[in-house]
């Protein structure tokens, strides 16, 4: 009976171990895991912000905010962007509520909107940025450069891990006096590093004009790809 307890106990964490079943091993192969990488210029700009609005009455709320995105737009048209290039995330409208008071008092009601716009020419990305901050209509503005065509660095990332990993093959079967053919078994994963948008303080920026803008003559960050390649080799 502890014979038979014990291999209950031990099959679960077995079948655990073998969830990613291990490569099996060919006669006259070898096997060699390579990380490669790539770091590629990113070739998309995301400008993110708020436009809210609080007025006493749901109808004034949401004027104000039609308002305020009809200048977003002319603001984009005066730079070549249309408008429609600017997507909306959400759109909420509440009320807003006094809780001084044991019951709570309706004051006011805000409207949200959440706006977002991809920029493929980084020209544009410094005077809107400055224009949203002069007109004072836009909150918690984000700034984002991403790789939209990741595809690509993919595929470099999956050569680079590649070479690697044949020439460790190639080493291994050198100093065991073989050479290494053909690919018999491999497998790729494939990672990137592309950041989350940085907040940053528009509402300061529209008062220090003179000064340079936070992003002026810095030079976008690279997304780095980077993979995994586990490969069989058959040795000569």
């Amino acid at each position: 009976m502890k014979t038979l307890f014990l291999f209950f106990l031990i099959l679960p964490a077995c079948a655990f171990a073998q969830e990613h079943p291990a490569v099996t091993a060919q006669p006259n192969s070898v096997y060699v895991g390579a990380d490669g990488k790539y770091e590629a210029n990113p070739d998309t700009a995301i400008v993110g912000f708020n436009v809210s609005a609080q007025e006493e009455t749901s109808r004034a709320a949401y004027d104000r905010a039609a308002k305020s995105v009809e200048q977003i737009r002319q603001i984009l048209r005066n730079n070549g962007i249309e408008p429609k290039a600017a997507e909306i995330g959400f759109f909420a409208i509440e009320p807003v509520y006094d809780f001084k008071t044991a019951k709570r008092k309706l004051i006011a009601y805000r409207v949200n909107a959440n706006v977002s716009l991809k920029l493929k020419d980084f020209a544009k990305v410094p005077p809107i940025i400055e224009q949203l901050a002069d007109t004072d209509i836009t909150q918690n503005q984000t700034l984002n450069y991403t790789l939209e065509d990741i595809d690509a660095a993919k595929s470099k990332a999956v050569e680079d891990a590649y070479r690697r990993a044949r020439e460790s093959a190639s080493s291994l079967a050198k100093a065991a006096g073989r050479s290494v053919g053909e690919l018999s078994y491999a497998s790729v994963d494939t990672f990137e590093n592309i950041r989350g948008p940085v907040p940053m303080m528009m509402g300061a920026m529209s008062k220090m004009a003179t000064a340079p803008a936070p992003t002026a003559e810095f030079t976008p960050q690279t997304v780095n790809v980077t993979a995994h390649v586990n490969a069989v080799f058959m040795l000569h």
